[in-house]
């Protein structure tokens, strides 16, 4: 974290940011990390970027004795950072759902597992949302899987509307999504839930597709000595039973 006020300024821009002697850079002559232990002189970063654009760190290249980089140096840090820049999106891709651009199963597993041990940590209650949508087969065969792409792509764009950064949510396959939400009692994920509905039936207005997007949630709050796992098992059998109530409604 000392590090990161220190080469905070490298991210600012979009070039490579050096500081060729700190303790002569009024910027940072006074910086714990030039007076203190590791007693930076040189310091020198590339901004890292990810697919969209947003800067998510720095490549640094730290001395403790005060140097200036060559064109050739400066370009070869520029070629390392591309390579970094290239493994970050190989694992984003690797842990988003492609057509809706959210978190598959595997970066869903990833992120949820570190939400659960955060919430855990903070004694905050934990509410896990298991969303299917209904008919969505009706839709595909009625208006073709183009238009059922369409429909998973803004149910995906109204889950990321609706729910906080700190919450995760992901599509997990095919109509099944999953929303994680930290902090939220069973209270709060049924207000979560009213917001959600509202949000869709505004959405089913104004839209005008030919048809409705419709969906089930399953809701399981946690307890001791849960897992994702026995949260997932409980909230897929409470989400399959309002399933099946509403079937029995229509009929």
């Amino acid at each position: 974290p000392r590090e990161v006020s220190f080469c905070g300024h490298a991210i600012l821009g979009d070039d490579i940011f050096e500081v060729p002697n700190a303790v002569e850079d009024e910027r940072f002559h006074d910086d714990p990390l030039v007076t203190e232990e590791p007693q930076i002189r040189f310091y020198a970063g590339s901004p890292l970027k990810a697919a969209n654009g947003l800067k998510v760190g720095t490549l640094c290249l730290i001395d403790n004795k005060p140097r200036e980089l060559s064109d050739e140096d400066k370009m070869l840090l520029k070629d390392l950072a591309d390579m970094v820049e290239q493994e970050i999106a190989a694992m984003q891709l690797a842990t988003l759902d492609e057509l809706t651009m959210i978190s598959n199963r595997r970066g869903f597993n990833m992120l949820s597992e570190h939400a659960l041990a955060v919430c855990r940590r903070q004694s905050l209650p934990t509410t896990l949302l298991a969303i299917d949508l209904n008919d969505f087969k009706e839709i595909n065969d009625t208006y073709g899987h183009a238009e059922g792409d369409r429909a998973l792509v803004a149910f995906a764009s109204l889950l990321k509307q609706e729910f906080r950064e700190s919450d995760v949510f992901a599509r997990i396959g095919g109509d099944e999504f999953l929303a994680l939400l930290c902090g939220a009692d069973a209270e709060a994920a049924e207000a979560a839930k009213s917001r959600f509905r509202q949000r869709v039936d505004e959405h089913n207005t104004t839209a005008s597709r030919g048809y409705d997007l419709k969906f089930s949630i399953g809701t399981s709050v946690l307890r001791e000595g849960d897992t994702i796992e026995s949260l997932l098992k409980r909230a897929d059998a409470a989400m399959y039973d309002e399933k099946e109530r509403s079937k029995q409604s229509v009929h």
